[in-house]
């Protein structure tokens, strides 16, 4: 039992440890906190689709070995599979709540849904084993958030830019946002499958990472504090005569 309690903890804490940064950084206008667990709630259930999908492709690929096999499976089986199913989730259930009315949503969304779905990677992968959990707290968890979070990015665009509008800024916007997301985690794995000092490469990935899906959630906020009307006039109390 404490040995479960333990693996479901350190599964939990570097997941929630991110999930209330994002929140704070949001502080503006919050998303509500039920539809933020109901975020995280489908992040778990996105690890069934994702797993049936890879264990089907693992039938259908070739199975190379070398660069070439783990080029296909970091960026196909891992990458796009994973970050596509999160896509698919955001924009099935979340992207036409109507909660969701600002850019920063959609990385505060994309977020959820990521760490959602890397708490239960990581309790799968690393039960019984609290090295590997403890690493992953620091790799694998905050590798989903940023590659999914710079999605989220896009996916914030194409709700507040791209209504309608085929030549505005936010046109394929889902796929850009797609395709960042799959060469971020796919590049991650890529380096980890190798097994070689390039491994070392995934340190410098997130830092950067980290640092791009920053400035975007800066520039999100921004962007959206502009569009917000500004608070109604109040002319000045008159002084005392």
């Amino acid at each position: 039992m404490f040995e479960l309690l333990a693996a479901l903890g350190l599964s939990a804490l570097p997941a929630l440890a991110i999930i209330g940064y994002v929140y704070r950084r949001d502080r503006a206008r919050p998303e509500p906190l039920g539809l933020i667990s109901r975020s995280i709630l489908f992040g778990f259930l996105a690890v069934i689709p994702a797993a049936l999908i890879e264990i089907g492709l693992g039938y259908v690929l070739p199975r190379g070995s070398g660069l070439f096999g783990a080029f296909i499976e970091a960026f196909l089986v891992a990458g796009l599979v994973e970050e596509s199913v999160k896509l698919f989730f955001v924009k099935r259930y979340l992207f036409r709540r109507p909660e969701f009315d600002e850019r920063a949503d959609g990385i505060v969304y994309a977020v959820c849904v990521s760490l959602g779905f890397a708490f239960v990677e990581d309790f799968l992968y690393g039960y019984g084993d609290f090295g590997l959990l403890l690493l992953r707290a620091f790799t694998a968890v905050p590798l989903h958030a940023i590659a999914s979070g710079v999605m989220g990015y896009y996916i914030g665009l194409a709700k507040i830019e791209g209504r309608g509008a085929r030549g505005g800024p936010a046109a394929g916007a889902w796929k850009r946002g797609l395709l960042w997301a799959v060469l971020i985690h796919g590049f991650y794995d890529f380096f980890l499958l190798t097994r070689s000092l390039a491994g070392l490469l995934v340190i410098p990935l997130l830092l950067v990472g980290a640092k791009v899906l920053s400035r975007l959630f800066s520039r999100a906020v921004a962007a959206d504090a502009l569009d917000r009307p500004p608070p109604p006039y109040q002319s000045p109390a008159s002084p005392l005569l």
